[in-house]
């Protein structure tokens, strides 16, 4: 996918001589070219060649950090899918952690004068693509620490229906049931301090204050039905536009609402 790059060597002899008779020629050979124990000996790079490398790491990094960006984005804008967004996102992390090393690599290697303000340079973007490339490694350890589930409840054994948005979910790969006790159970394990709120107001101002609050965070407000103490709302993932349905259910207590 992205260009294979070696190490510069220096000029070695591999060859073995069993000629006794000619000494002389050997010394010379050993004068003429330069000698090297290692058979892939680091020599410094030229000014052009090190110009070239940073130039090269430099546009790859910033491309990468492009391409990271718009895997999310392009599923969000539907350019395509979310497959292929993940699939751009990891190639873009390879690909700007690839770049950020050729270009520090580059003026480590370099003897052209100048090389400390290259080499700042060098190191500050390579900063920037690292503190990039942190965002979307946070959210994949993140993930990989959670339950496979795509469906949690505070209620897990009677939990809230959706009504409202039942009908508006065509073609959706999620079913908008609940999982049932597998799901729960492994909700449980993930989430363990994940439960219903009881306040101590009555059922028609906490559906007020769950309304409210969903309009505070940026919800789509589908329905409201204060009689029937419930609030249903989508939400929107800002990167890559994954759509989150949530039903808000209260019922009334000795205590208040639940």
């Amino acid at each position: 996918m992205f260009p294979q790059y070696g190490k510069r060597c220096g000029r070695t002899i591999a060859t073995e001589c069993s000629n006794r008779t000619k000494p002389d020629r050997w010394s010379v050979l050993e004068q003429e070219l330069p000698m090297s124990n290692a058979p892939f000996a680091s020599q410094p790079f030229s000014g052009r060649t090190a110009s070239l490398l940073f130039a090269v790491g430099v546009t790859g990094v910033v491309l990468a950090l492009a391409a990271i960006a718009l895997a999310g984005l392009g599923s969000r804008w539907g350019w395509w899918r979310y497959g292929t967004g993940f699939t751009v996102l990891r190639w873009g992390i390879y690909a700007a952690l690839a770049s950020a090393a050729i270009t520090v690599g580059a003026v480590l290697q370099s003897r052209a004068p100048g090389r400390g303000r290259v080499l700042a340079i060098a190191t500050a973007v390579s900063v920037l693509a690292l503190a990039v490339v942190a965002v979307p490694l946070k959210f994949v350890r993140s993930a990989r620490a959670a339950p496979r589930i795509h469906d949690v409840t505070t209620d897990t054994d009677n939990p809230p229906a959706f009504v409202a948005l039942h009908d508006k979910r065509p073609g959706a790969r999620n079913p908008v049931e609940y999982g049932g006790p597998e799901v729960a159970a492994k909700q449980r394990a993930g989430y363990p301090d994940l439960g219903p709120v009881t306040l101590a107001v009555s059922p028609a101002q906490a559906v007020a204050r769950a309304e409210a609050v969903a309009r505070d965070l940026g919800w789509e407000i589908v329905a409201v039905d204060a009689a029937a103490g419930r609030v249903e709302a989508t939400d929107r993932t800002l990167w890559f536009g994954f759509y989150d349905d949530v039903v808000v259910r209260v019922t009334p207590t000795a205590e208040g609402a639940r």
